[in-house]
């Protein structure tokens, strides 16, 4: 998978935005202003998603190519090699992850009034 393809994807799912809120090489992936997926465009091998803490050690251990986020909190964030031998549905299947894990944290009137929206599989 490459960037575009993670772009195009991220972008896909609902209610999704990109934008450069750091700097010009920052791109930031958000759901209801909320960050769920980073990569810096000076150095694409990599990007970060949100993860379960204990899923995250769980990936971790059986994937080489996934390490805690440098420059986040890694209890969290996830740092994803895209240059790995990861799966491409693997790597959408953590995205949803992480898109989820931050839906699941909106406030429940968000939640409401978004229900048919916000749903990923």
């Amino acid at each position: 998978m490459n960037i575009e393809t993670i772009r195009e994807y991220c972008l896909s799912l609902p209610l999704a935005t990109e934008d450069f809120p750091f700097d010009e090489n920052v791109l930031v992936f958000r759901v209801m202003n909320k960050i769920f997926a980073m990569v810096d465009l000076s150095d694409t091998e990599w990007f970060v998603l949100k993860c379960e803490p204990e899923y995250a050690i769980s990936l971790r251990d059986e994937h080489p190519e996934i390490t805690g986020a440098y420059h986040m909190n890694k209890k969290h964030w996830n740092q994803i090699d895209m240059y790995g031998s990861l799966s491409d549905e693997l790597i959408r299947s953590l995205i949803r992850h992480s898109y989820a894990q931050v839906v699941k944290k909106l406030p429940q009137r968000i939640k409401r009034e978004n229900e048919t929206i916000l749903t990923v599989e």
